[in-house]
């Protein structure tokens, strides 16, 4: 048996799934989701499990190197962006308007996990990163200047 951090199957099979550049999101109790073959349901009732609870746990377990937000969640919900902002220290987070956001990642997403939470602008989009240090640090190689920033941690 597992010992701590994720212990549902589909969603540490997800994680362990993920390629560089692909897309995951953590979405609320309505997200839609068009594939059952992207659905991680984590939903119990309302308000459990919290986006951020879930999103703690994936960026604990997760590389990554990109992570969007709806515009109206750094407008509408500040206090839920600060909190995605603190969890995702090790990158900006990039925002565009909400509809958008689900035109462009949605469709595409490799996963969509839902939770409970019924918050407002709470979807939040993670795209696979590679940890850039372990893979530039050996002999012969440079860091581009693009990983730079995203090298810029250790594990």
């Amino acid at each position: 048996m597992k010992k701590r951090g994720i212990l549902n199957r589909d969603l540490m099979s997800a994680i362990a799934d993920m390629g560089h550049t692909e897309v995951m999101v953590i979405g609320d109790a309505g997200v839609p989701i068009g594939k059952d073959s992207q659905r991680i349901d984590l939903a119990v009732c309302e308000d459990m499990p919290t986006i951020q609870q879930v999103l703690r746990l994936i960026m604990d377990e997760m590389i990554y190197e990109k992570v969007v937000v709806a515009e109206e969640q750094k407008l509408y919900n500040p206090a839920h962006f600060a909190e995605v902002q603190n969890l995702s220290a090790r990158c900006r987070i990039e925002t565009l308007p909400h509809e958008k956001l689900f035109a462009r990642y949605l469709p595409g997403a490799k996963y969509i996990v839902r939770t409970g939470d019924f918050m407002p602008w709470g979807n939040v989009v993670i795209t696979a990163g590679i940890d850039a240090p372990k893979w530039f640090k050996k002999e012969g190689c440079m860091i581009p200047d693009y990983y730079e920033e995203r090298a810029g941690y250790e594990e």
